[in-house]
């Protein structure tokens, strides 16, 4: 999505979700820094998370982000997005 990430994913018992998110901000952001050759701020500092609990929760999570680039007008077919494979589907 153009401002904003979805990430599904499951914590193992080393890695705290904050930890989590803070490697993949920097990351991402160190990539976008590097291809627009400028240095600047591209996350904000804060992040909104929702556990999920039972399987069903899961499925629906997975299918609402592999849907979320269709609802945003950034393809027309959900297989044209590259990123659109989940292992949870």
């Amino acid at each position: 999505m153009p401002d904003h990430a979805h990430w599904l994913l499951q914590l193992g018992s080393v890695t705290s979700l904050a930890d989590a998110v803070s490697r993949m901000k920097a990351c991402a952001a160190r990539s976008v820094n590097d291809q627009r050759q400028h240095h600047a701020p591209v996350w904000s500092r804060s992040y909104h998370d929702h556990a999920l609990r039972k399987d069903d929760d899961l499925h629906a999570a997975a299918r609402y982000l592999i849907a979320n680039p269709l609802r945003g007008g950034l393809v027309t077919h959900i297989g044209d997005y590259p990123f659109w494979d989940a292992i949870w589907l």
